[in-house]
Parts: C-alpha cells; structure tokens; sequence
C-alpha cells in the first residue's frame, strides 16, 4: 500500500518582534508609566538548519485463506466448505481476532455435472505473533485443503501520521540543539524563535538487496516486515533570537 502524499512544506511558526514603543512627544515628560514599555529586539539572531530520520515497522498484516469443494451433490459441497470455515473463524476468535477484522467471501458455481463451492478469508492482525500461530494451526490441521497466503504488511493512515509527526518534531529538537551549542561557543544565551519552518520531507519503504532473494514468494517473515518498513526524513529552517551573554550560575548548574 503507497504512503500518502506527505503535505506540502508550511511555517509552523513565526512570532514577529514587538515594535519599539512610540517616542513621546516634545515637551510631555510629565505622562505616567513613560519608558515602561518593552525593550526593542536585539536584532541578534542565529539562524540554523536542523534534520532527523525515523523509520516505523508496520503495524497491520492481511492474510488470505482459500478453500473450496467440487461434489456432484450441492449440499455436498457446501457443507464442506462451511466445516472448514467455521472451524478458521473458530480458531481466530479464540486468539483474540475480533469478527470485524474477518472477512468472508463465498462463491457457488456449476461445473459441468458437478456443484464447486470456494471461499476466502481474508484476516487483519495487528500481533503478528498471533498471526504465526493461527497459521501454524490451521496448516497442521486443515492441510492442503486450505491455501494460506504469505502475509501482507502494511501501515495504517495513523501511524503514518504519528511517524510524520515525530520526524518534524525530532527535527525541531536537533536545530534548536544545534543553536544552543553555537551560542554557548561564543558565551551567549538561546532566546526565543522567531522562525521555524519545515523545508523538506521525504519518504520511503524499506527494501532488501535483491541478491537475498529473486522472488517475492519466497521472502521470510522478517525480510517482509523490512521490506514493509516505512522510514521519514526531515528537515526544518530556524531562526533564533540571541538574548544576550550566558548567565555563568545556569552554566556551572
């Protein structure tokens, strides 16, 4: 499943300094509460780029079961299959796979003189060590007359989301890092930020090389989880104001 289209690259904020009071007018030293006004802005800044990379395994897997019956009485063929699939459903409800992550499809058919039914299961997990253990279980009990698809995993909107989310915030924390490091050099004190924007994002899925196998059939669980792996990069633009000299009793703390 494609990763949705990341946003575009926005400011998520930029807090203008206060202007300067307004000079008072000749003459009119008598006013109460003159000079009370805030300091103009420095004009001091430091401006720094900062970036970060996360990466998020998936958190959902579908599994795929077929099954069928060809019998020369309708019925026949029909209770076939339904043995097989109460008895999956069965099993996945006792490990904790609720009835809104199965669904079933069922298809009846003529075939010639014969009567064919075929059903699929289709079963989310979101514990992929239930999912080896239904497995397991239903190949050493069903055999070959059911037909278990290798797993796909993929990630739900909202840990992509979340992924997104602590990429551009880890990326806020390493410029702001970054810009305290630069001021302490010169024995000055971090203010607040007067900008900070995100400049680039990136996104993409894990791979393997293709030397570890030539067919997507033949991938091992953890290879599929790897592959299935979704990384995020980030980088933002920040600008600083420079308060002043560090303060020496913080900087012995």
């Amino acid at each position: 499943m494609a990763l949705p289209v990341p946003p575009p690259a926005r400011v998520f904020a930029e807090l203008l300094p206060t202007p300067a009071p307004a000079s008072a007018p000749a003459g009119g030293g008598g006013g109460g509460g003159g000079g009370g006004g805030p300091p103009a802005p420095s004009g001091r800044e430091v401006h720094v780029s900062g970036s970060a990379e996360l990466s998020a395994g998936p958190d959902r897997a579908r599994v795929s079961l077929r099954l069928g019956s060809r019998k020369g009485a309708a019925g026949a063929a029909r209770s076939s299959v339904s043995r097989r699939l109460e008895y999956i459903a069965q099993s996945a409800r006792q490990r904790g796979v609720t009835e809104e992550n199965m669904t079933v499809t069922e298809d009846f058919s003529r075939v010639e003189d014969t009567y064919q039914m075929e059903a699929e299961v289709c079963i989310i997990f979101s514990d992929f060590g239930k999912m080896q253990n239904v497995c397991n279980l239903l190949i050493e009990k069903l055999g070959t007359s059911v037909t278990i698809s290798p797993p796909h995993f993929y990630h739900t909107p909202e840990a992509v989301d979340t992924l997104r989310r602590q990429v551009c915030v880890a990326a806020v924390g390493n410029t702001r890092r970054k810009a305290q490091e630069v001021c302490r050099l010169f024995g000055q004190s971090l203010g607040k930020p007067l900008l900070i924007r995100e400049e680039e994002t990136k996104e993409w899925r894990g791979h393997i090389d293709n030397h570890l196998s030539n067919s997507p059939d033949s991938l091992t669980l953890q290879e599929r989880i790897q592959n299935a792996t979704a990384y995020a990069s980030c980088r933002v633009f920040a600008v600083f104001e420079i308060k002043g000299k560090e303060n020496r009793r913080n900087k012995l703390l």
